[in-house]
């Protein structure tokens, strides 16, 4: 071993030598230094920059206001209970409370610049202790502050140099007692409050101005751990927390040793008399809101609840009271499954003139915040919904007339020989077309959306916002709702409005404007829309679809003592489910001039065991929801009346003589003209179909 080393031992050294001549002539070393400095000066240089271009200014505004949503009448409609709480002054908070929070966080917080060298070096000793893990700590009351309003939760070293920067800068523009008070206002207590009035409510039944010492104790220890340390979950840790909080007051200076022992020996008496604002009030609006404001706006959630915004929104409380009252008598019209489980079911409002939505419910049970919203994230097939849109609209647009006759047979179309049948079995040979649409007849509208072309009708469902998918646009299906991706109340509450607006396709929005804490505006939606197609088609389809709920599919959701216009739909179980005549999904949607309504009801989670039953569905849910609703909208009437009526009109009378002659010549000539075009138009698909079409 020893003549090993003998032999490396010239080679290590003269290796050593030649590192050390390296570093000599090129001053290694040096330039480590220059780099190392140029380094924390680029970061110094960086930081100090976002310090002063933070909104350190806006911090106490945004803290002493809260967001509050207004309806469409300017009306204060709820103030959502976000991450602070009810802002109070300092004068306000015990001095029980601000000694044990500044003994426990930061003892030199009425002296030091911002940051506390002692808690760093405490911090960076932690740091080598725990093996480069940062654990937090070391850090003083502004930086709380700094982190807690203006930086993310992530522990990284990055966040802690722009924590300290920020704090000297929330130092240079607040006093001292200012960003106590601000702390105070913004800290987390546990159970969902934000701070210390809140917390004083919530634990102790008194507000923060009335804590005594051992209770000021007890809120200052929760603030290291809220779960961990509050009395209401914990209580052998609060306590234990609590008395180390009030041995750290006495040496700090705060308390004499009879006050701690005296505080001490006091039991915790536990009250809560806290309640939340009245965000609750219209909960899926307001979240729907959020959403919105988010998606698209770029506000974040938490922003948008803890920036004190006034949105202005465009909620009709009327409409929203009446469709929630609706739906709190739901179990009356959808059945729960065998094991218990409840349908869902969601609704929505919409003005069609502005796409303002007035009302949203996005389920049914206890509200989640933040939850899946049924009315707005909802995606399940349509069934017979696409019908108007994507048929008999551009149908229309084509030549035929609401009265046009429509094949109605059995018959089956391209290479893969698609056959639509009717839900009855039947089929009349010949139907005209308003009653198709009413009876929501199968075999007629596929046969006229194959007249037309699948193109025409693809093209006619986006204009009215609904894109299908690649495959979609290639199959005759579609028109029967048989497609891939699904759609939400909202889509059809927005493509229907088209109709009750005269043809024009409104932009649907739940905000109007939002203000921010000092009063600038940074959001601002003007009702915007665009013509989709002729009003004289608008009111033709309108026509056809009052019959709807006058003699066809929508009979039992029409409102008594009402005219309403639009559509059902349903999408029916397998056979083999049941008796095979439920159904996956039940949609209805109906308008006037002044309001469109869309309803879906079905289960979360659709299987052969949850579906609704014959007779279940949405239907009788709108109909108590627009019975609740129209009596308080203007109530205008339609320009047009029902199709079924209007074809009444036109039948001769043998007792009007010429009138009848005359009008059965031109009768005769219309019908001639679209035995002609449907001729044609037969002859053309046919050759079409040769080709795969």
């Amino acid at each position: 071993m020893s003549g090993l080393w003998a032999a490396v031992r010239p080679q290590l050294a003269k290796a050593g030598r030649g590192i050390a001549w390296f570093f000599r002539r090129f001053q290694v070393i040096r330039w480590v230094i220059l780099i190392g400095l140029t380094g924390v000066l680029a970061l110094s240089t960086w930081f100090t920059y976002k310090a002063k271009t933070a909104d350190v200014q806006d911090i106490k505004s945004s803290l002493q206001t809260k967001t509050t949503m207004y309806d469409m009448n300017n009306q204060v409609a709820g103030v959502p209970y976000g991450q602070k709480g009810t802002y109070v002054d300092l004068d306000q908070i015990s001095l029980n409370v601000q000694n044990a929070v500044i003994s426990t966080e930061d003892r030199s917080f009425y002296t030091n610049p911002g940051f506390d060298i002692k808690g760093i070096a405490r911090a960076l000793l932690s740091l080598v202790i725990h093996r480069g893990q940062i654990t937090g700590g070391g850090s003083t009351i502004t930086q709380q502050l700094a982190k807690n309003t203006l930086l993310s939760q992530r522990q990284t070293f990055l966040r802690k140099g722009q924590e300290i920067f920020l704090a000297v800068q929330l130092t240079r523009v607040y006093s001292k007692k200012d960003i106590l008070t601000m702390y105070l206002n913004n800290a987390y207590f546990g159970n969902g409050v934000w701070g210390v009035e809140d917390a004083a409510k919530r634990y102790f039944g008194k507000s923060a101005s009335q804590l005594t010492v051992g209770e000021g104790a007890t809120l200052a220890a929760m603030l290291r751990s809220p779960s961990y340390y509050n009395p209401i979950d914990h209580m052998d840790n609060a306590i234990a927390r609590r008395n180390l909080v009030l041995s750290l007051e006495q040496e700090n200076g705060k308390l004499t040793a009879a006050q701690v022992q005296a505080a001490k020996a006091t039991t915790l008496t536990l009250k809560d008399t806290f309640t939340a604002d009245s965000g609750q009030k219209y909960p899926y609006f307001f979240d729907s809101v959020i959403e919105e404001a988010y998606k698209e706006d770029g506000i974040s959630q938490d922003a948008i609840v803890n920036k004190g915004y006034r949105i202005y929104t465009t909620l009709d409380p009327n409409y929203q009271q009446e469709m929630q009252a609706a739906f709190d008598n739901s179990d009356a019209y959808l059945q729960n499954a065998a094991d218990g489980t409840k349908p869902q079911a969601a609704s929505i409002a919409v003005d069609p003139a502005t796409g303002a939505v007035r009302a949203v419910v996005g389920s049914r049970g206890p509200h989640v915040y933040l939850g899946f919203n049924y009315a707005t994230q909802l995606k399940r097939q349509p069934g017979s919904l696409l019908k108007p849109l994507m048929v008999y609209t551009p149908a229309l647009e084509n030549g035929y007339s609401y009265d046009s006759e429509l094949t109605d047979k059995k018959l089956s179309y391209g290479k893969e020989h698609y056959t639509p049948t009717n839900d009855t079995g039947t089929y009349a040979g010949t139907l005209p077309m308003y009653k198709a649409l009413a009876d929501s007849t199968n075999a007629p509208a596929v046969w006229l959306l194959n007249q037309i072309g699948m193109s025409k009708g693809v093209a006619s469902l986006s204009r009215f916002g609904i894109t299908l998918g690649k495959k979609d646009q290639d199959q005759l299906a579609s028109a029967l709702g048989g497609v891939a991706y699904g759609f939400s109340p909202l889509t059809f509450a927005r493509a229907y409005s088209a109709f009750a607006s005269g043809g024009s396709l409104p932009k649907t929005h739940f905000i109007r404007k939002i203000v921010d804490a000092t009063g600038k505006t940074v959001v601002d939606n003007q009702p915007s829309s665009k013509r989709i197609m002729k009003k004289s088609v608008a009111t033709e389809m309108t026509s056809m679809m009052i019959g709807v709920y006058n003699e066809g599919t929508g009979q039992t959701a029409k409102p008594y003592g009402y005219t309403i216009a639009g559509k059902t739909g349903t999408v029916e179980t397998p056979p083999s489910w049941g008796n095979g005549l439920g159904a996956k999904d039940s949609w209805v949607v109906g308008y006037t001039p002044d309001i469109v309504v869309a309803t879906w009801a079905g289960f979360a989670n659709t299987d052969q065991t949850h579906f609704l039953q014959p007779g279940q569905g949405a239907q009788k849910l709108f109909r108590q929801e627009m019975t609740n609703i129209l009596p308080a909208t203007p109530q205008t009437k339609f320009t047009t009346t029902d199709a079924s009526a209007r074809a009444s009109l036109q039948t001769p009378n043998q007792t009007n003589g010429g009138d009848d002659l005359w009008n059965n010549i031109q009768s005769g000539i219309q019908n001639g003209v679209d035995a002609a075009k449907n001729t044609v138009s037969e002859w053309y698909n046919g050759i079409k179909g040769l080709f795969g079409n």
